[in-house]
């Protein structure tokens, strides 16, 4: 029997709160709340998860509410489809990123396709977390940025957080979805601590958040880079430059309008991404910020993203991600009139 609204429901009180503290109240209230949710894959039963997001869920709920999964990542997926085809709410875990890609076949085939495919009359309410990305010294297959795919992929809703209220928010509104979502969650900011007060309901999906205002430039950035940018922003001012940082905080659906408003305000922009330049997301926003402002455009849009390699090993990590001085650098390329 799953435990009382009650006894699991987060203090609504502000505390100092990590990211995965946060989402582990957002998947311990979403079970209290709903019959309907499970939470399953490897690893997230007693362990709790390698970085232990679904720590004393088993114990609290019991194993027929978070329970142990093979080393199948596209039985995991397939079962959810299944679940959530017959009336449950699954919310899965994929371990790493780059683990995820046994279970691809199924994300694209079956869980994008399903409601256009039945004519609207088959959703899939069902979320894919994806611990992603790099900054935490981890080897190959376990920090890749593999947002593209996904935001490529008509039919799935693409969230990726960038703070500890947004974990929260955003993943209890993942559960809520009537269709999929695959919910990027940044690795590098699982320990990353906030005063927040929770249960914390925002902007829903689709609402980008401008965390600093500013009026010279705009930093574009999503989940692990928002940080990177405000610290680029805040070491700005010693420059001269006013940065406006926009947090996209979902990428499908996209915010046009507020990173719009943003750049038409501002006149540049630098889109600052983990993942590899060449045909991702970030290239996707300079195209759209190209288009809806060119006429307001004071120099080109500037990228400032992951390499074009595979991803390197822990020591040479920080050489392929962006940091503070690449922004910067992007920064001080464009058109300034007393250049």
């Amino acid at each position: 029997m799953p435990a009382t609204k009650s006894a699991t429901k987060s203090a609504e009180k502000s505390a100092e709160t990590s990211m995965a503290q946060a989402l582990n109240a957002a998947l311990a209230d979403a079970l209290a709340e709903d019959p309907r949710v499970v939470v399953f894959g490897e690893d997230v039963g007693p362990l709790g998860g390698v970085f232990r997001v679904t720590d004393g869920l088993t114990a609290k709920f019991g194993e027929d509410r978070c329970f142990d999964t093979p080393l199948a990542e596209s039985g995991i997926v397939g079962l959810a489809v299944g679940m959530a085809m017959n009336g449950l709410r699954p919310v899965v875990e994929m371990q790493f990123d780059a683990f995820a890609y046994p279970a691809f076949e199924q994300i694209v085939s079956h869980v994008a396709k399903m409601r256009n495919r039945t004519r609207g009359t088959i959703g899939l309410p069902m979320v894919i977390r994806v611990p992603y990305g790099g900054g935490i010294g981890g080897v190959e297959h376990h920090c890749d940025s593999s947002e593209a795919y996904y935001a490529h992929t008509p039919g799935l809703t693409v969230v990726a957080p960038a703070t500890v209220a947004d974990a929260y928010a955003l993943l209890r509104e993942a559960i809520e979805h009537p269709d999929p979502v695959v919910f990027l969650e940044p690795k590098r900011l699982y320990w990353a601590k906030e005063e927040v007060r929770l249960p914390a309901r925002g902007e829903p999906f689709g609402r980008a958040a401008v965390r600093r205002a500013g009026a010279d430039a705009t930093l574009i950035a999503y989940g692990p880079t928002v940080p990177v940018a405000l610290a680029a922003a805040q070491e700005a001012v010693a420059e001269g430059w006013d940065l406006e940082v926009v947090d996209l905080r979902t990428l499908v659906p996209f915010d046009d309008a507020t990173v719009t408003a943003s750049v038409m305000k501002t006149g540049r922009a630098v889109v600052v991404s983990e993942a590899q330049g060449f045909a991702g997301v970030a290239a996707e926003i300079a195209a759209r910020v190209g288009e809806r402002c060119f006429h307001a455009l004071e120099a080109p849009v500037r990228r400032v993203t992951g390499l074009d390699i595979p991803y390197p090993p822990p020591k040479l990590e920080h050489h392929h991600l962006p940091s503070v001085d690449r922004v910067l650098d992007a920064v001080a390329d464009l058109q300034w009139e007393d250049a």
